[in-house]
């Protein structure tokens, strides 16, 4: 990309770092000079094909919220959180299972809430221009109806309307609080559909882009959000999808 942001001397969170997405995010932030921290499932970074030396890594299980508060209490300082990490149909079990949409919904929304919650003072005392800021990732089943991850869908809408209560209450500290919601993009948790194409695309013949996201064509939007450029922007949640919420 050509466009560059400059986060020197600011730190960043990005839960779900170490791979997809999250990995992309936190290496653009990195690359912009952000002190990156980055959170992973398993103990420790060593335990990653990826090299994760550029960062501060902590262990974190999304359902396990004294973990969360630890994560949280952990940094001295913080400018921007960015609520990636999360997972659909969890151990492979069927979300229509109560039990299992009620983990989904956990993973999903309710840790991304805990999370902002208690990161929120390091983020009202943020010096960075345009304010501290949280980045929630929510998804196209924030929208659209998608029957194999109904507990997924209903956390990824509760992601968006998150998003606009928590920018309203945290406007006065300082923060501003914002989205974005990738549309077919390729990660772990996209690959079985890749995997088989008459399953994908559906989905590609209704984007007018006619082509599978990267993990960085959500980067930079994340970037820009988190900016002073967006200083003026909160409580939205901006589809980067390639137009399938546009057809």
């Amino acid at each position: 990309m050509t466009v560059r942001f400059d986060f020197s001397g600011r730190r960043v969170l990005v839960t779900g770092g170490t791979s997809g997405i999250g990995a992309a995010i936190a290496a653009a932030f990195r690359d912009a000079g952000a002190d990156t921290v980055i959170t992973g499932t398993r103990p420790s970074a060593g335990e990653y094909d990826a090299d994760l030396s550029g960062y501060t890594y902590h262990p974190l299980q999304l359902g396990d919220t004294d973990a969360i508060e630890r994560v949280a209490g952990a940094l001295p300082t913080l400018d921007v959180l960015v609520n990636n990490a999360g997972a659909s149909l969890p151990g492979g079990r069927s979300e229509y299972i109560p039990d299992v949409f009620d983990e989904s919904v956990r993973i999903n929304l309710l840790a991304a809430f805990r999370m902002a919650s208690g990161c929120k003072p390091l983020l009202a005392a943020s010096s960075h221009e345009g304010g501290g800021n949280v980045i929630g990732l929510a998804s196209m089943s924030s929208y659209f109806g998608i029957p194999i991850v109904p507990g997924y869908g209903a956390a990824k809408a509760g992601i968006v309307q998150l998003c606009k209560s928590l920018a309203v209450a945290w406007a006065a500290d300082g923060i501003r609080v914002n989205a974005v919601a990738p549309g077919l993009v390729r990660s772990k948790m996209t690959a079985p559909l890749e995997a088989v194409p008459q399953l994908a695309q559906p989905s590609l013949d209704r984007t007018p882009m006619k082509r599978w996201g990267e993990p960085e064509d959500i980067a930079g939007p994340v970037l820009f959000l988190a900016s002073p450029a967006a200083r003026f922007i909160t409580g939205q949640t901006l589809p980067v999808d390639g137009g399938y919420s546009a057809a």
